[in-house]
């Protein structure tokens, strides 16, 4: 008997690359198997009728992106959704977990504009167009004189928006624009010292339902144990800190030759002047202790951070 899969996904370029790049290793690992692509709207795809709003400003945050596609999950309507992770809410509903993950693609966070060829250019009063809160505050932290205002829709949209004179540049993931084939838009790459990434930027991951084990077993080729360490560690210290969507939180850790993680975290507020950080390192070999190391950082920072600054 044929075995089918079903996969959600938002219906935007980039989620669609995504999902066909799961798929396409799912072909090469089970020849014969039969896949179903199922667009889904979500509450977070951006429309002309929202305006700017951030989304984090709004009901749900990140988790618009993500709760028509765990309903359809939930009820059974599709076996998995494919996501952005850096996109993912830090806890999800009961019986649905990320199961599997992609290698990470690059982490980095990218400076892309038309009249500039790098942030330190941009004169005081130039506008960096944005849609998270992360960024916003990184740019303020070291550029007090420049404007970020929030810019909403997919890549190319804002891309489309950048030159219609909206803003004079923009900030993205490196990851979405690799995938897009859209490099050469790229004016700079930030270093992750000067711009720590959020947690799992550059990582899909594939939701699942907790007790599936006949879907889990078929994605069980797709997985990457060292991404899913280095994911579980940066969303472990993301979920201890417990921030709001509204709180700048960067997180990244990088596993070395002797196994050995690197797990970075900070925490900035939105005007970018306050920032919290903390670092730690510790040898990682299994999903707990992965989990353990972003516990550790996390539990530390938020006996400094402002209690104002990780809640709503």
């Amino acid at each position: 008997m044929t075995q089918t899969i079903r996969i959600g996904t938002r219906g935007s370029k980039l989620a669609l690359v995504q999902t066909h790049m799961v798929a396409d290793a799912l072909r090469r690992a089970h020849p014969g198997l039969q896949i179903e692509i199922k667009e889904i709207l979500t509450s977070g795809d951006w429309k002309p009728e929202h305006g700017e709003t951030r989304l984090a400003e709004a009901a749900g945050g990140k988790g618009l992106f993500a709760k028509e596609i765990e309903r359809a999950l939930i009820d059974g309507a599709i076996d998995c959704g494919v996501h952005s992770l850096k996109d993912m809410p830090s806890f999800l509903p009961p019986g649905l977990e990320i199961s599997h993950v992609l290698p990470r693609e690059d982490p980095r966070d990218v400076f892309v504009s038309d009249k500039y060829g790098s942030l330190a250019e941009m004169p005081s009063g130039a506008v960096i167009g944005t849609s998270a809160l992360r960024r916003q505050a990184l740019v303020l932290n070291r550029w007090p004189g420049l404007k970020v205002i929030p810019l909403r829709g997919n890549v190319p949209t804002r891309i489309e928006k950048m030159r219609a004179g909206q803003v004079d540049a923009l900030i993205l993931a490196s990851a979405g624009l690799t995938r897009l084939g859209l490099t050469a838009e790229i004016k700079e790459y930030f270093s992750v010292d000067d711009f720590l990434p959020g947690a799992a930027q550059g990582v899909i991951g594939v939701e699942t339902r907790s007790g599936d084990m006949v879907t889990k077993r078929i994605l069980d080729a797709l997985d990457h144990f060292e991404t899913r360490l280095i994911v579980l560690s940066e969303r472990s210290a993301l979920q201890t800190l417990d921030g709001s969507c509204r709180t700048p939180v960067g997180a990244y850790a990088v596993r070395k030759a002797d196994q050995k993680m690197h797990l970075r975290v900070n925490v900035i507020s939105p005007d970018g002047r306050d920032v919290y950080a903390d670092e730690i390192e510790g040898v990682v070999q299994t999903r707990e202790e992965a989990e353990r190391l972003g516990q550790i950082v996390g539990l530390r920072l938020k006996a400094r951070v402002p209690p104002g600054l990780l809640t709503d």
